[in-house]
Formats: C-alpha cells, structure tokens, sequence
C-alpha cells in the first residue's frame, strides 16, 4: 500500500499534531512539502485539496482530508485505535473531551503568546505585551484545570498516552520556547505529564524538525 501523503510545512503546530500521531501509529507516510511564504497554499493546486487554503492535508489513496484533529483521529482509527480508546465508551469520550479542551480552551491562549514572543520580532512586528500578560493569566486558570485532572491519572484520558495528549503537544512545544515556560513550575502534574510526552521517541522525532524560532533565525523558514 502506498504511503499517505501529508501536506504542508513541519515546523506547524498543527502539522506536528498529525505527524505525532502517525508516528505513535506506526503508519507509513511522506511529507509532501510546501512553502508558505511562497504561497503554496494559495495555489489551485492547494486549493483543490483544502478550499480553505489551510495546512495541514492528509491524502490516503482517494482519500483526501483536513483540520488537524480530525486527521489524527482518523489516523489513529486506522492504525492504532487504542490510542482513541475505541471500544470504550466513557474512556473514548474522556478522550474527546481532552481534545476539545486543548482547541477551545489552551491552545486560543498559547498561540497569541507564542505569535507576540517568537514571531513578532521576525515578521517586523511590535510585541503587543498587554496581549501576552492577558493570555498568561487566561493559561494560568487553564492550567489550573488541568492540575486537577492529572491528579487523577498520569495522562488526560487515563493512565496511558491516548490522542488526547497527543494532540496538545505542536503548540505547547512554541510555548515552552518562550521565555513564559517557567509558568508551569507551579503545576507540578501538568510539567511532569509534559516531561513524560517530550520524552517519548516519537514526539522527540517530530520536535527535531521544530525549530524553537520557526526556522526565521537560521533563514529556514517555509
């Protein structure tokens, strides 16, 4: 069988939560690679798979999807769908919920942080710090939330890695590259559940594609 085909750029946060998840799921896959800042993304070409213009897209023989977190579910689904927990409904739902915590509740409050402290000095933008000391407060009440969850379990949907922590790592990466990583020193389950995903082989392997400045300083950018 061919090997699925990714679109789009590594050093994305959402490219990276797809590409954890085909690598936890062992599943064969080519990065298919694109440039941003030449606008492959507005091409016709681009278009056809992702009307919206987005990365990152995911080509399964006829097969053609996007949004990140559905990708990974359906990756997962296929190869690996313990790490859904398929099969169990209150475990599969613990799931879903982690999910959606991470896309409606952590990652609309890292992204302006991580946009304001990397990318702003790179892109000939002020930093707006009123932004940053907004969103920093936001996190700290988020991460409030997920202390009290992990004091429960190792990880989010059990005591086993599962999609749910998957998913969270692209973005938590950029923010532990801001000088705001010590925030979570005073969630002590929440910086050990994230020791414990950094250090696994795969996320390692993603994370050496992710530079801490998005390629800008060394010129690499897509």
């Amino acid at each position: 069988m061919a090997p699925m085909k990714l679109y789009g750029w590594v050093v994305s946060p959402w490219m990276a939560r797809v590409r954890v998840c085909l690598e936890e799921a062992g599943a064969a896959y080519e990065v298919v690679p694109m440039s941003r800042s030449g606008g492959d993304h507005r091409r016709p070409e681009h278009l056809a798979r992702n009307p919206f213009g987005q990365i990152p897209v995911l080509e399964d023989g006829d097969l053609t999807l996007y949004q990140s977190r559905a990708i990974a579910r359906y990756i997962l689904r296929k190869h690996k769908p313990e790490l859904l927990h398929e099969g169990d409904l209150a475990g599969s739902a613990a799931v879903d919920v982690w999910v959606e915590v991470e896309a409606h509740q952590l990652e609309p409050v890292i992204l302006p942080i991580v946009v304001n402290c990397i990318i702003a000095q790179y892109v000939g933008q002020e930093r707006d710090q009123a932004v940053v000391d907004e969103n920093l407060a936001k996190l700290k009440k988020v991460l409030e939330v997920y202390e009290a969850r992990l004091s429960g379990s190792r990880y989010l949907a059990g005591d086993d890695v599962t999609a749910a922590d998957l998913c969270h790592f692209g973005f938590m990466r950029y923010f532990m590259a801001t000088e705001y990583a010590g925030v979570v020193d005073a969630y002590p389950r929440f910086k050990g559940w994230w020791e414990a995903l950094v250090a696994r082989p795969t996320v390692k392997k993603v994370m050496a594609s992710m530079p801490p400045d998005f390629g800008f300083g060394s010129g690499n950018i897509p």
